[in-house]
């Protein structure tokens, strides 16, 4: 695995339909880290084979892509894995991802990088498998179907927490990049988007999923370093540089090597350009 600053920028992962071609390149025009083509939920039974044929006939590696398969469990997994080495395509991401021999399939069939999506009791109990198979880019959380399996009700996000934590965790052990917080479904609220934006930052997510271009520009922000975090390492590196060794403190405060990390990880993170 790259080390993490070599890795690709995931902060805003944004979702569209495989039935619907004509918003392809659109999606890659909105301004997301990286655009997600949906073979699974987006698209009905009935269209999954027109749907992979559109987005074959689409891909080209100037505009590379993830694609969500359909589980192993569906009639359609085995075809959709013919994509998975398709020019185009930078990463291939598993949904409802168990077990370590699904991963290992889709490698088999050419995935450049593995995005497992965890949204089952089963996903949790095998994280650190998970995490640790060949190719595993990142984790990603799919909060909505894990509700659905876990039988929880009205959940809030409070009882959701100690398992975003366990993939970040999981994450870290493994030594691969932070992983993906699952999707916000009110495309309209945006003050309740910023708060989940700021939750996965806080928790140590890299990226988040989207499911309308308008979330897009508000995850980017959100994920990414603020002009004053963006000083505070700058000064921060700076003023350790020239102490030579010596202790010292920027803002009354003690710059000891894990505040030097800090600095380090921020400046990493900062938007290019």
């Amino acid at each position: 695995m790259a080390p993490h600053d070599q890795l690709p920028l995931h902060r805003s992962v944004l979702f569209v339909p495989g039935n619907r071609p004509e918003r392809f390149d659109k999606a890659l025009a909105a301004g997301a880290s990286a655009v997600i083509i949906d073979l699974e939920d987006a698209v009905a039974p009935a269209d999954k084979p027109a749907a992979r044929a559109a987005l074959a006939a689409w891909l080209r590696p100037e505009h590379a892509v993830i694609v969500r398969i359909n589980s192993q469990d569906t009639p359609w997994f085995d075809d959709d894995l013919a994509l998975a080495a398709a020019p185009g395509v930078a990463a291939v991401m598993v949904p409802k991802a168990e077990r370590a021999d699904t991963l290992a399939a889709v490698v088999g069939a050419g995935a450049r990088a593995l995005l497992p999506l965890v949204e089952s009791a089963a996903g949790l109990a095998g994280l650190s498998t998970l995490a640790a198979a060949p190719g595993v880019l990142r984790l990603a959380f799919g909060s909505i179907d894990l509700q659905v399996d876990l039988g929880l009700k009205d959940a809030t996000e409070d009882e959701l927490l100690p398992f975003r934590l366990q993939l970040v965790l999981a994450s870290r052990l493994a030594g691969i990049g932070a992983p993906l917080d699952g999707v916000s479904t009110a495309i309209d609220d945006e003050a309740r988007l910023v708060l989940d934006v700021q939750r996965a930052r806080r928790l140590g997510f890299a990226g988040k999923l989207c499911i309308h271009p308008r979330q897009v520009a508000v995850v980017n922000q959100g994920l990414a370093p603020s002009a004053a975090e963006l000083d505070w390492a700058r000064r921060v590196l700076a003023a350790a540089g020239s102490a030579a060794g010596a202790a010292v403190a920027v803002d009354g405060k003690m710059v000891d090597k894990p505040v030097l990390m800090r600095a380090e990880a921020l400046l990493r993170e900062a938007p290019s350009g």
